[in-house]
């Protein structure tokens, strides 16, 4: 069989297993292409004005949500903290949670941060005015709104239950509804880090 002849049936297989991989399955719904990149300017736990950015490099998690949520926060963000637990350590190092307030007028920066170093280093808090959150919530689908106020001042949040994942370009990847267990993401993010 002569040289070129090898290159060439070589050449032919490479194409063919290229043409025949599968498509990746997700848990969550792949939302590359549907939605714009990564872009944002707020304030972050530390009192600082922060853009997408600041978090350039990096595999990014928006979550909307508020400090004193009774119920969606704390479970989804144990649920992202317990399926990174599930990723070796230098995955781990790939991801940032950025959790943005849409309550900025109880989550000072002192709040949001004492909040999200109760989850892990690698949950940043990050909230703004109001200008700048709708401006963010409209650029992503996603709606909130305030509960009547009770006696004491207290009120409720609507918001929304699911999380975006951007990749280390910014781009638009993936949506983690509430439904996934922590199993299910973790499997995504690491099939996500390594495609």
């Amino acid at each position: 069989m002569t040289a070129i002849r090898l290159v060439f049936i070589a050449i032919v297989m490479t194409l063919t297993s290229a043409c025949s991989q599968e498509p990746l399955e997700w848990s969550g719904t792949d939302i590359g292409g549907m939605l714009p990149e990564l872009k944002f300017s707020l304030q972050s736990e530390n009192a600082i004005p922060v853009s997408e950015k600041d978090f350039s490099g990096k595999y990014n998690i928006l979550f909307f949500g508020y400090t004193y949520c009774p119920d969606i926060c704390p479970t989804t963000l144990a649920r992202l903290k317990s399926a990174l637990s599930k990723l070796d350590a230098a995955e781990q190092q790939r991801i940032n949670i950025l959790f943005v307030s849409v309550d900025p007028k109880r989550d000072a920066p002192e709040q949001l941060k004492a909040y999200t170093d109760a989850f892990g280093s690698e949950f940043i808090g990050l909230t703004g005015d109001m200008d700048a959150l709708q401006t963010l919530t409209k650029r992503y689908r996603v709606a909130f709104g305030y509960g009547k106020p009770d006696e004491t001042g207290a009120y409720e949040v609507s918001h929304s239950s699911a999380a975006f994942v951007f990749d280390a370009d910014g781009k638009a990847r993936l949506l983690l509804r509430d439904d996934l267990s922590s199993d299910m993401i973790a499997k995504d993010l690491n099939q996500l880090l390594k495609s």
